[in-house]
């Protein structure tokens, strides 16, 4: 039966970067044939969430949010915007990081959608920040003598925004492959802006849990860090900051193995794409050795 896969991300009216992700990683997906269809829909540009399902011509629709947390977008907006008959809070009976799927049916089109959680709180989001910090230092095997800070917004209208942060950092540090991991926010403490004073290393990757590069992962996170006064003077790769190397990698979500991430959130969705995820992976890892 034919199924189509539906991306649905921020987009921003006045950041065209900010659509910028989502249409990357649809064309990754696309040129490895895993779905009879895959579009690309946004809260705030074209196509919109309301009538993106109207363009869709197959039955099954897995919906994968480009969101970071599990909270407003995922657990409301979206929903209500796609007419989700029986969603509700409960439906990925998740902590704030373990959401999966949830079977719902489309109330105006009659569509069956697989609706997945975000890519965010995704377990295969740690490898992907993993693979931003071999990108930004052009290292496969970095880790020894570097520290990694993760990077949030943090705020308190949404716990589950601290949460992701907090749970790719702890599983990163598990991974025993960095010297030192630090979950850190520009809105809450522990802050980006004492970096240097979370890190005995010399060498730290930092990787910003943002999808899409914008005003926070441009402008303030680099001038918050002290990697320039001026973010538009631009700064060197790496930065030296008060006795430290600072390796700036930027948002997460323009790294292109977070297209893996999406094709994993609708593997737990029931989809048959393994092989597809296999060609995302190996051309990633490619691209990495090519650039080395």
């Amino acid at each position: 039966m034919p199924d189509a896969l539906v991306i649905a991300a921020h987009g921003s009216h006045l950041n065209p970067s900010s659509s910028a992700p989502a249409f990357d990683h649809a064309d990754r997906i696309r040129e490895t044939g895993a779905f009879d269809e895959v579009r690309e829909t946004f809260w705030k540009e074209e196509p919109a969430f309301r009538e993106v399902l109207r363009t869709v011509d197959a039955e099954e629709v897995y919906v994968v949010p480009l969101f970071i947390s599990e909270g407003y977008f995922t657990e409301e907006i979206i929903p209500r915007e796609l007419r989700l008959d029986g969603w509700n809070t409960d439906s990925w009976d998740s902590d704030g990081t373990s959401a999966t799927t949830a079977t719902l049916t489309a109330a105006d089109t009659g569509q069956t959608i697989q609706y997945c959680g975000p890519v965010g709180s995704h377990d295969a989001m740690s490898d992907v920040i993993v693979q931003r910090a071999k990108s930004v230092t052009g290292d496969p095997d970095v880790g020894e003598g570097f520290g990694l800070a993760v990077v949030g917004h943090g705020t308190k209208r949404n716990e589950n925004s601290a949460k992701a942060i907090e749970y790719h950092a702890d599983r990163i540090r598990g991974m025993d492959r960095f010297d030192e991991v630090q979950a850190l926010f520009m809105d809450e403490d522990p802050e980006i802006d004492d970096v240097t004073g979370f890190f005995d290393v010399s060498d730290i990757v930092v990787v910003p849990l943002f999808i899409a590069d914008g005003y926070h992962t441009q402008e303030d996170i680099p001038e918050d860090m002290g990697l320039t006064d001026d973010y538009r003077e631009g700064y060197e790769l790496p930065e030296r900051v008060d006795g430290h190397d600072i390796w700036y990698a930027g948002a997460v979500g323009t790294e292109p193995l977070l297209a893996d991430v999406v094709l994993e959130r609708t593997v737990e969705a029931g989809a048959d794409v393994r092989g597809a995820i296999e060609q995302v992976r190996n051309r990633t890892r490619m691209a990495v050795e090519m650039d080395d």
